[in-house]
């Protein structure tokens, strides 16, 4: 989601997106969500209790949460990179990875 999100920021530095309205913007990103969907539906499908998977439904919200910080965090390096994480950033990021160990924890 993380390419859907905030890849479309940097369309306007590609020749072919120069001039893309946001209606095409939309579509893309909405193309680019569904293919990404196609892994998560199934993944959260095959890992939830319910369904015969180790999970719970917190559990599988707090991996896709971190799951999706650490992809954003590494595009954000890679495309923005014009953008740094600050010390308030990084407290954040420590709060989620205990968050993590709170809804872990047995």
């Amino acid at each position: 989601m993380t390419l859907a999100w905030y890849g479309h920021l940097k369309f306007k530095e590609l020749n072919w997106f120069q001039n893309a309205g946001l209606i095409t913007i939309v579509l893309i990103c909405w193309g680019i969500a569904l293919f990404e969907y196609f892994f998560q539906v199934p993944a959260n499908r095959i890992g939830y209790e319910g369904n015969g998977g180790p999970f719970n439904l917190v559990e599988l919200k707090v991996i896709q949460e971190v799951i999706t910080l650490v992809i954003f965090s590494g595009f954000m390096f890679l495309v923005f990179k014009n953008e740094a994480l600050k010390w308030n950033h990084l407290v954040g990021f420590v709060f989620l990875v205990l968050a993590v160990f709170f809804v872990f924890k047995k």
